[in-house]
């Protein structure tokens, strides 16, 4: 079963898999999916095609709305504060029109509120062809980048891109990212991505880019397809011991 969208704009702090006691911040319309992508395991169920299109630009929510709501969040939290602040939320957040803008205000927030928290965004990638998101993201602590397939095919089937964005232009945005985290999502089943010829192509992607590690992990939540199951230990393990033998750091989660 799906989860609903987030109704605010911050939520948490959360228990992540990968970041520890996090701070969510939603840039998206508050109760709405808008994403570039409509893939197979979203646990917020399938993209509406045509929800950013339709976006108007007083839906985003205001950069003055997000920084406040952030601050009460931090100031809440002073005596415990999150161990990051991390751009996620209803979909793709480099998708606000405003994204680098809100980062500096969030990025003055922590040092003045939190200075040992660090940030963080969780990307599906999609907009990393865009050198103005590309030096927004630089100017984060850790930049968690998806990459769930190694053909175009594949691509179009477990990431399913709602516009004409391509595998290679994906990773060529990713290639030009310096220190980045690639987390990638292995699933079995008609719609997974776990076939040999699949994972080959992944790899090749993978030393294509260069990350400073990959993150490997597999259904948790409930999906919208009932095309793909979780992986088995045994096929993340495998799968982080190639990237080791090829050089690339790897942890399974």
């Amino acid at each position: 079963m799906t989860i609903a969208p987030q109704r605010g704009i911050v939520y948490g702090p959360v228990r992540s898999r990968r970041l520890g006691r996090s701070l969510g911040i939603n840039l998206l319309p508050a109760g709405r999916k808008v994403c570039t992508f409509d893939c197979v395991y979203c646990q917020y169920g399938w993209s509406d095609a045509g929800a950013l299109a339709s976006m108007r630009p007083d839906e985003w929510p205001r950069v003055e709305e997000v920084l406040g709501a952030v601050e009460a969040a931090l100031v809440r939290l002073a005596e415990d504060p999150p161990a990051y602040l991390t751009f996620s939320g209803n979909g793709e957040p480099t998708l606000h029109p405003r994204f680098g803008e809100i980062l500096t205000g969030v990025k003055e927030l922590r040092d003045r509120l939190a200075p040992r928290a660090r940030t963080a965004v969780l990307s599906n990638s999609s907009r990393v062809g865009d050198a103005s998101v590309r030096k927004a993201l630089a100017a984060l602590d850790r930049r968690i980048m998806k990459l769930d397939a190694g053909t175009e095919e594949g691509f179009r089937r477990v990431s399913r891109p709602l516009d004409g964005l391509t595998l290679a232009d994906v990773v060529a945005g990713l290639s030009a990212l310096e220190e980045v985290t690639i987390q990638t999502l292995l699933i079995a089943g008609p719609d997974g991505n776990l076939e040999p010829g699949e994972i080959e192509a992944w790899l090749a992607r993978i030393a294509a880019i260069r990350p400073s590690v990959v993150q490997l992990y597999t259904l948790d939540r409930g999906a919208p397809s009932d095309r793909i199951e979780a992986a088995g230990e045994e096929q993340l393990e495998s799968a982080a011991e190639r990237l080791k033998k090829a050089g690339v750091a790897a942890r399974v989660f």
